[in-house]
This record gives structure tokens, sequence and C-alpha cells, in this order.
């Protein structure tokens, strides 16, 4: 990795476990943890639902950019939200801030684990269904990606410690 910092950063599709394995990562690593969705709603005083609302999906694209473009920190698990890979200045910053770890996991998967997508703040365009989004995104998430990390069909421990695998040796 040609970054100087040992940050994680954690990206998915929505439902891949990037939240769930990130907090749990960064328990069992000693690092610190941000789930950037929660600092958007941080920043901006609202929900992502409402921003979503409020924004529509492009310019909610705009508000994921400007705050994961600005994060800089050290030591720390990064989980992003799911369309954070959109932004090019962001994914720009989070590629120099430390190590992107793909979440890999199955479409069917997915629609098994998520509920009302426009509930859960998913940044989706009218009409689309979460094949259309997944379709979209996949390739976007293996440009960015370091490392991509299958998950599918594992308990959060069994993705936590693959993930983990890939930053410390010998355990």
């Amino acid at each position: 990795m040609t970054n100087s910092k040992n940050n994680i950063i954690l990206i998915g599709m929505p439902g891949s476990g990037k939240s769930t394995n990130g907090v749990i990562l960064a328990k069992n690593m000693g690092m610190d943890f941000i789930d950037s969705d929660i600092l958007i709603q941080h920043v901006k005083g609202m929900r992502l639902e409402e921003l979503l609302n409020i924004h529509g999906p492009e310019g909610f694209n705009v508000i994921e950019e400007e705050v994961n473009a600005a994060i800089d920190v050290e030591n720390t698990v990064i989980a992003t939200g799911g369309s954070v890979v959109y932004g090019e200045k962001a994914m720009e910053n989070l590629k120099a801030q430390g190590t992107v770890v793909y979440l890999d996991i199955t479409c069917k998967e997915l629609e098994e684990r998520l509920g009302d997508l426009r509930e859960r703040g998913v940044s989706i365009k009218d009409g689309w269904t979460l094949q259309d989004l997944y379709d979209e995104r996949k390739p976007l998430y293996e440009k960015y990606a370091d490392i991509t990390v299958n998950v599918s069909g594992l308990t959060v421990g069994e993705s936590m410690e693959l993930i983990k695998s890939h930053f410390v040796s010998g355990e």
C-alpha cells in the first residue's frame, strides 16, 4: 500500500456488513472507529433518509463526497456509506488514508438482509431495483479496492476474522 496512514476503509453495498464488521474489527485490533453515514448525519444534523428526501440521490452524493473527502484520521477503521464510490474526491482521500477493503456479497444475500432501501437511507435512483444498484456499483467497488473480501454466507465473526487476516500475520 502506498499510503502513509494505517487506517482500514470498508466499502461495499448497503447490508454487506461494513458498520457491523467495522466496529468489531476496530475493537479487536485496538483501533478507533468511524461510520461515515453517522458522521454525515452529525455534520448535517439530519438522518440520511431526510437528506435523501430533501436533496435526492444526486444531492446526497455531493454531501457524502464532501464529508468523506474531509476525513483525516489515523489508526481508525472507517465504515463508509455504500454510495461513497460515486465521489472521486472522497475515494482519493480515503485511499490516501489507508487500505480500502471491499466487502463483496451476492445480490441475493443482500436482498435477504435489507428491508426498505429508502428507509435505510440508501441512495438509489427512482424506479431502480437492488440488482440495478448492485450492477452499477460493483465495478466501482472493484476499481477502488486494495483488497476484496467475499463475505457471502459468513457470520459477522467469520467476516471480521477474514478481514483481519489481511492485516495481522502469524495468528
